[in-house]
């Protein structure tokens, strides 16, 4: 191993334990919040303030990344931030106190993974390394706290979720401090720069049709561990749901080298786009949570070759030295709009009307966007390549 390439375990080894601790409040803190008394639709309206901070706190952290032409101290800062405003988040009792608290603790948790992503892309281009061979470790630390911790918080109650929380945060807070930062040969990123982001039509159209995929996969990501407990599902059975799916996801990412040059990455979105739609269809019609978690390897076919082809995609189309900005409004798309779109969608539809027509209408808002991506991949090539190559200069 090259002494560039050692240089990337500190990177894995955040992506790892920072996505450990994403699992906890992704598997686990709707049930901590139904333990807490609140109702699906409240639950809705907790899940959509992570969503809805990141709309924020994802452009800002990246803009900042790139005026100081740092990732490292950023992600630092973030997660000092993550570490005190998790504890208190977790002190609080009622739905407007976690509200508003709520909002904190988001503002410093949701850019992290964005960030390490951001980072990660940077340094796969620069050591000419898949994307994926450095992005699996995060599924990796995601499959690996799933499965334990859903066996530990079976024995000991969801209500100690903190501490597991705080352990790996820990671990993420120390790995940063070896991590190497970011190279930008450019001058300081100014906000007048940001209009090339906003003006850049094919990049904005990608993320409007991205949304109609984006809303079923935070809606689910939401609601899954409640659906399984509506079928009978345990603590446990929700991590092991998590573990077989994001093992799925990192064996994609590992793989990305093999299977990812092969075509252009709308292509790949298009396959993910119509997998996401059998995948919801197939999760409404069943009624056994054991079904559910077999079905759960259909993760790793969804997710993993549709973030991977999309945050290629973006990359082409922004310039560099708007990368982080541009990586981070991607994000706030990604698990900020549609993360509010699926969480009060969602929470409204499983307390209404129940699981399977939660599902049925994720699938078919699949459809849709898998069909708008056809639209788009042959209009857009049809242009000699122009639009995925634009901003590479």
């Amino acid at each position: 191993m090259t002494k560039a390439k050692q240089g990337l375990i500190p990177l894995k080894m955040l992506l790892f334990s920072f996505h450990a601790t994403n699992t906890i409040i992704l598997s686990y803190l709707p049930l901590y919040l139904r333990y807490k008394g609140l109702n699906g639709v409240e639950i809705g309206w907790v899940l959509a303030i992570g969503p809805l901070a990141s709309i924020f706190s994802q452009p800002f952290w990246g803009y900042m990344s790139d005026k100081y032409k740092t990732v490292k101290r950023m992600i630092l800062i973030c997660l000092i931030g993550l570490l005190f405003s998790s504890v208190l988040f977790f002190q609080m009792n009622g739905l407007t106190a976690i509200l508003i608290m709520g909002a904190i603790f988001y503002f410093f948790t949701t850019p992290i993974g964005a960030l390490g992503d951001s980072l990660a892309q940077r340094r796969a281009d620069e050591l000419r390394v898949p994307f994926g061979s450095i992005r699996m470790w995060g599924s990796i630390g995601f499959a690996t706290s799933s499965l334990i911790i859903g066996e530990v918080l079976t024995q000991v109650g969801i209500q100690y979720m903190i501490w597991p929380y705080l352990l790996f945060g820990t671990m993420a807070l120390l790995v940063v401090l070896k991590l190497e930062d970011v190279k930008v040969e450019s001058e300081p990123v100014q906000l007048k720069d940001i209009k090339q982001l906003v003006t850049n039509k094919p990049f904005i159209i990608f993320l409007i049709l991205m949304m109609f995929l984006t809303i079923g996969h935070r809606a689910n990501d939401s609601f899954i561990g409640l659906y399984i407990a509506q079928l009978g599902g345990k603590e446990s059975l929700v991590g092991m749901g998590w573990f077989v799916g994001v093992m799925s996801e990192a064996a994609v990412f590992a793989l990305a080298g093999f299977w990812f040059r092969k075509f252009r990455p709308v292509f790949f979105i298009i396959i993910a786009g119509a997998l996401y739609s059998v995948r919801w269809f197939i999760y409404g019609a069943i009624n056994n949570p054991y079904h559910i978690i077999a079905l759960q390897v259909l993760h790793g076919l969804t997710f993993g070759i549709f973030y991977t082809a999309s945050l290629d995609y973006v990359t082409r189309l922004i310039p560099k030295v708007l990368q982080s900005t541009g990586h981070l409004l991607f994000y706030s798309v990604f698990f900020g709009v549609s993360g509010i779109i699926g969480s009060l969608l969602g929470g409204t539809l499983l307390d209404s009307f129940g699981g399977t027509a939660l599902y049925n209408i994720l699938g078919s808002l699949s459809a849709i966007g898998t069909i708008s991506f056809i639209i788009y991949y042959v209009i857009s090539y049809t242009k000699e390549d122009q639009l995925p190559l634009k901003g590479r200069s």
